[in-house]
């Protein structure tokens, strides 16, 4: 039986502390952006060591007001610093995966693929480079995106089998326009990661497993036999624990 990860802030772990120690989960460890200069690197070792266990890690990067493609150098340069912050406290946690946003939303770019990606390389390429030294892999999560095939052309253009893709339930019910299996066909090969969560297509409710309308069935069936980690990303104890028993009817 798969493990999943339980998707928890870094600064809201001590009210989940007992939780996790109780169930010994893995974790995927969230470092948000309204406290990211408070966040050290003892900090991030003490964490590892408040746990009476060893779990397994995933990390989420910060992404508010951070844009990888973005056109104007400066903020470019100032998520890169924030991206390669992330990465170390990737080191310090032995993360496997740390999951980013592509920061693509096609009103900002007027659709403009070829400036976005533009920008994007030059954000990614060295921050591939320090994460394959570390034997870290980077996955791209859908946010806004309706349809996937610029995700597949970013990770074509990085070439790197440390940068792949992280597929988001939620996000992809509220915001695509095309049927999951053809959204899958193009992003099955690259997925690292899988962010599960639900709703009911009007916004990002994060609902438990199985409380919106996601067809948890089809996604399931279509990447069967696909090796990625499974990211819980409920919003509370009980919503977690609710997911973590409904997904057991999808892997069984």
């Amino acid at each position: 039986m798969i493990k999943p990860h339980i998707h928890v802030p870094y600064d809201g772990i001590n009210t989940y502390l007992p939780f996790v120690q109780k169930e010994k989960l893995n974790l995927e460890i969230y470092f948000g952006s309204s406290h990211f200069d408070d966040f050290k690197k003892a900090d991030v070792t003490e964490l590892k060591n408040k746990l009476s266990y060893t779990p397994e890690f995933t990390i989420h990067a910060p992404f508010m007001d951070l844009s990888p493609g973005a056109v104007d150098s400066k903020v470019r340069d100032i998520t890169a610093r924030r991206f390669s912050d992330v990465l170390d406290f990737a080191r310090i946690l032995e993360s496997r995966v740390v999951v980013f946003h592509s920061g693509y939303d096609k009103w900002k770019y007027d659709s403009r693929v070829d400036i976005w990606l533009e920008g994007s390389l030059k954000t990614w390429e060295p921050l591939v480079r320090k994460a394959e030294t570390a034997g870290i892999k980077i996955a791209i999560e859908n946010i806004f995106e309706d349809e996937p095939t610029h995700l597949e052309l970013l990770v074509n253009e990085i070439k790197s089998d440390y940068f792949g893709l992280c597929f988001d339930s939620g996000h992809f019910n509220v915001f695509s326009r095309i049927p999951l299996s053809d959204w899958l066909e193009v992003v099955k090969p690259y997925i690292f990661e899988l962010h599960l969560h639900d709703n009911l297509k009007d916004e990002d409710s994060h609902f438990a497993i199985g409380d919106g309308n996601f067809d948890f069935d089809a996604l399931f069936k279509e990447l069967k036999g696909t090796e990625c980690f499974y990211t819980i990303e409920a919003r509370s104890v009980e919503d977690v624990k609710k997911s973590i028993e409904n997904l057991k009817g999808y892997l069984e």
